[in-house]
């Protein structure tokens, strides 16, 4: 089973990061700044030390992606409904992980950000969290476990 996270893990969590980059670049923000706040998350000195706090949010992305996809990957190995249609359940994992990182991990890290607010915001990290993420995990699990069982 580490074949199909790893995979996963690689292809959700690059389309993810680039997409964080091309985002914050859009409002100048660089990969740097965006890789320190990420590594802020777990080492609160990260977004105010050195540019080498960069690798280690790039660590810290692809970790939180490789549970994201371990999780989605066990859950359909218990329930094969998830790999009958990995596009809609790709899409409802995706809402739940947009809900998980901005109604409860965000505001428990970072309470003063608030909950996401404008139209663009949100249809932004949606299409991030569903896309990006949700969509792809749920397809290389569900290839994983239709060969598996071949």
């Amino acid at each position: 089973m580490l074949k199909p996270i790893v995979t996963a893990t690689a292809i959700a969590g690059t389309l993810d990061i680039l997409a964080a980059f091309i985002l914050a670049g859009m409002n100048g923000v660089g990969p740097v700044q965006v890789l320190q706040f990420v590594a802020s998350g777990p080492f609160t000195d990260a977004m105010f030390g050195s540019p080498a706090y960069a690798f280690l949010g790039l660590l810290v992305h692809f970790a939180i992606m490789a549970c994201m996809a371990a999780a989605y990957l066990l859950a359909s190995g218990q329930f094969p409904i998830l790999n009958r249609s990995p596009i809609r359940w790709g899409v409802i994992y995706g809402l739940l992980l947009w809900f998980v990182m901005n109604w409860i991990v965000t505001p428990l890290r970072w309470p003063e950000t608030g909950a996401p607010s404008g139209f663009r915001t949100i249809a932004t990290q949606l299409f991030c969290h569903i896309v990006l993420v949700g969509i792809p995990i749920a397809i290389v699990a569900a290839r994983f476990h239709m060969r598996r069982r071949a």
